[in-house]
């Protein structure tokens, strides 16, 4: 959708009344396109949104919390962080007319200037000290626009100034008329309004029309530039007074739209608080831990990947314990040859001969450079290789069987995961499996993740591991013997501890810590859990078994419900 001049005017008034005079306290590489500031200004904390998609670029205050999208942060990034971080944002302004937004900011290595340009296919975010740009999220050589280069140590320019426009605040009856007038019969009347006046995007063209009582696709000499210019004078005059009135409309999926005045072009408009809410809404902000997910998808396939490598594995192992035919038909054809040792010639190149009366007669390959005896004892010696094998596969299916119980729980952990260590541990344990195709990677989290540690109202401490790491360390570091140990009953999720203190555990902190347990496992989305309540001492560490895998008995079971700290 079209993000124009009075959207941006919209926004920059709540800027001016939120973050003006706030201090950026985190810059957030949010994704390949689009950079974060963390702002505290009038005693609240605020996310800032900058995006340079060429398809949709975009720029407003977030509802939530802003996560690092990227494994290594952008160069334009690292900039930000050493000349914005720390810096007070001193104004907010917009060129007039033009979509671009300017944050002036005083940094500890002198004033710098934020310039957002959300412009379809030439969006661009940069950083400029004394009018230099230092670095921007597109960079644009000369040879792709002579006029405006875009790169490091250049002097900032504005967009070529806009020609044959007109304010729609100025625009006289007559010349509105004489806009339809001149204009080519086959051009659309939306076309000559967006063409003829500042700041009227197609969506506020369309309104404009449709609110005159013409077809959003007429022609421009069927329309009447009197009815339009009144039309168009009622609908601007709120605009040119900033009286904005934010809202978002919806028809369909993909009829949606947000303005800063209400729409009569698409159904159900509705207000909203703020032009930020009404374009997080439309834009879907990337919060929370769904901001990981283009990044969680390959680690996703690796791992559906080696489930489906180990399944395999697992049906072939338990195959071969259940039929060992062909091991015997090794054994028979052994036996057989030696009973027909001394009616074998030695060019005979096949025995044919029944081992049970009832049975289907055997063909015996046998080799003509070799013996009866030496033939016999061929096959015997591939029937013992065949036997002492078996006798591995129990040992084998039991392995295979704890390493897919070991993926299943990272592919419980990946989808927990709500930062990039937590991601990269799961990166680094497929890797560990040889579950990981391609390059091998290198450790590109901020550390390692830590296990969520919760204090109840009457002080008793509970730890929650949300991967397979913090499980072990949970259970085995910062558990003890006495401790009452929870797990979501019959599948992977997290180990809870509730540290015992000398005093009884209270029915609420258990009921509290099987929440937790069941919030940070594979039913986080369910209405209802099973949770398994054991002392710490009846946990013991898997035969076989991955970081975090377990066994446990004397357990109780209780319900709960899956609740976030």
């Amino acid at each position: 959708m079209y993000l124009d001049s009075f959207t941006l005017s919209a926004l920059v008034d709540e800027l001016l009344d939120t973050i003006a005079g706030g201090r950026i306290q985190d810059v957030i590489d949010v994704d390949e396109a689009g950079i974060g500031l963390e702002i505290y200004g009038n005693h609240h904390r605020h996310y800032l949104y900058l995006s340079a998609n060429n398809n949709q670029p975009r720029m407003y205050l977030m509802p939530d919390k802003l996560r690092r999208g990227l494994p290594k942060p952008t160069q334009i990034g690292l900039l930000l962080r050493r000349f914005a971080e720390g810096g007070v944002i001193a104004h907010i302004s917009q060129p007039e007319w033009e979509r671009i937004v300017i944050l002036d900011v005083e940094g500890a290595e002198g004033n710098i200037q934020i310039v957002v340009e959300p412009m379809e296919r030439r969006a661009n975010v940069l950083l400029l000290k004394d009018g230099i740009i230092q670095d921007c999220m597109r960079r644009v050589p000369s040879q792709v626009n002579r006029y405006r280069t875009l790169l490091p140590n250049q002097i900032y320019q504005l967009p070529p100034p806009q020609t044959g426009k007109i304010s729609p605040f100025a625009v006289s009856e007559s010349e509105m008329a004489a806009f339809f007038a001149e204009a080519d019969p086959k051009s659309k009347a939306q076309q000559v309004l967006t063409g003829r006046l500042f700041g009227i995007s197609p969506l506020l063209a369309r309104e404009v029309l449709n609110v005159a009582g013409c077809a959003a696709d007429i022609r421009a000499d069927q329309v009447s530039g009197e009815k339009v210019f009144a039309t168009l004078q009622r609908l601007v005059e709120p605009l040119r007074r900033r009286d904005w009135k934010p809202g978002t409309a919806e028809g369909s999926p993909r009829e949606r739209a947000y303005s800063v005045y209400p729409l009569t072009t698409i159904p159900n408009w509705r207000p909203v608080e703020t032009i930020s809410a009404a374009m997080a809404w439309y834009f879907e902000a990337p919060l929370g831990k769904d901001s990981y997910d283009a990044a969680k998808q390959p680690v996703r396939d690796a791992i559906a990947e080696g489930v489906a490598k180990l399944g395999a594995k697992i049906a072939s192992l338990s195959s071969s314990l259940k039929d060992d035919r062909e091991r015997e038909i090794l054994r028979q054809s052994g036996e057989l040859i030696l009973a027909y040792q001394y009616s074998i010639t030695p060019e005979q190149a096949e025995l044919r001969a029944q081992y049970d009366l009832d049975a289907p007669e055997l063909v015996i390959a046998l080799e003509t450079s070799l013996t009866s005896l030496e033939n016999a004892q061929r096959y015997f010696d591939r029937y013992n290789r065949a036997k002492r094998a078996l006798e591995d596969v129990p040992r084998l299916l039991r392995d295979a069987q704890a390493e897919l119980a070991t993926v299943k729980q990272l592919a419980t952990d990946l989808e927990l995961a709500t930062n990039w260590p937590e991601i990269d541990e799961v990166q680094q344990a497929l890797q560990a499996f040889g579950l990981w195709r391609g390059k091998p990677m290198q450790k590109i989290g901020g550390g390692k993740s830590a296990p969520l540690k919760v204090v109840t109202g009457d002080q008793f401490v509970i730890w929650v591991g949300r991967n397979s790491r913090q499980n072990e360390q949970v259970t085995f570091d910062k558990g003890s013997p006495a401790d009452l140990w929870l797990h979501a009953r019959g599948v992977p999720g997290a180990h809870v501890i509730i540290k015992f203190d000398g005093r009884q555990f209270p029915d609420a902190v258990i009921e509290r810590a099987a929440q937790l347990a069941a919030y940070y496992s594979a039913l986080q989305t369910e209405n209802r859990a099973e949770v398994d309540v054991t002392e710490r001492r009846h946990v013991k560490k898997m035969r076989s078994g991955g970081q975090g895998m377990v066994t446990y008995r004397n357990e109780r079971t209780i319900p709960a419900v899956p609740t976030k700290e």
